[in-house]
């Protein structure tokens, strides 16, 4: 007899895995959805090229990671969306600790962070969480048995220009909820939650910042509110922090 359940051990070698912390500083910056180069790994988790190497092989014959090679340069990323949906759940659920704060273009960095960043290839941070709470509360989205489109939805979507017919065919979900690792709460993933921050870069209301962090344009803020029915300032990051004195 045969079975596809996981076993207790297969188990454990996945969990072990993510139990270092090189690996999983290395999982969380490829939740941008981008490829990296090993030499980049090696510099963000401060180790030798030597030592990601192994890191990176690690990851990739469990299954976490792919890679590619052109030339010399080894490049990975995530080896696709539930992968990425596992290293969110689980950042999501780790116990938040108070960081102390290094310097001000720290503080700035985190505070990006958690305002908007990629979560692979959906929007997520507070401009996430406020996108989809935004959604549930124009009728946009019905979550009474899970998340669904309303007609208002659909014709939402269809103003902003994301065809909906090519994502009910993915080999993916159309929608689901993903655990926000900085607010604790839900934002939106999926093929739909995908195309959506796909359109937003395409019309230019969306920009890369450092690392995983987007930003609104100077355009995009007030388009997006008023595609949302907010007012631009419902869309403002918070104020920029403070270091508590000293020089940055």
């Amino acid at each position: 007899m045969t079975t596809t359940a996981t076993d207790g051990p297969t188990l454990a070698r996945l969990a072990a895995l993510l139990a270092d912390d090189t690996r999983a500083r290395i999982c969380l910056a490829l939740l941008d959805g981008r490829a990296w180069a090993a030499g980049e790994l090696a510099r963000l988790a401060g180790v030798a090229p030597s030592t990601v190497s192994d890191h990176l092989t690690r990851l990739v014959r469990g299954g976490l990671l792919v890679e590619q090679r052109q030339g010399r340069h080894r490049y990975v990323r995530l080896a696709g969306p539930s992968v990425a949906q596992l290293i969110e759940d689980l950042a999501g659920h780790a116990p938040a600790r108070p960081q102390p704060v290094r310097s001000l273009r720290a503080a700035r960095a985190d505070a990006a962070l958690a305002y908007a960043r990629t979560c692979y290839d959906h929007l997520a941070g507070r401009l996430g969480v406020l996108l989809r709470d935004t959604m549930l509360d124009r009728g946009l989205l019905d979550d009474a048995d899970g998340l669904a489109l309303t007609p208002a939805g659909l014709g939402w979507l269809d103003e902003l220009g994301v065809p909906v017919a090519p994502l009910r065919v993915a080999r993916r979900p159309l929608m689901r909820d993903c655990l926000d690792w900085t607010e604790r709460r839900p934002h939106l993933a999926g093929a739909l939650g995908a195309a959506l921050c796909d359109r937003f870069f395409e019309v230019g209301w969306l920009t890369r910042g450092g690392g995983r962090a987007v930003r609104l344009t100077p355009a995009g803020g007030p388009a997006l509110a008023a595609a949302l029915g907010l007012a631009p300032a419902d869309l403002a990051p918070a104020a920029a922090p403070e270091t508590g004195g000293g020089r940055a």
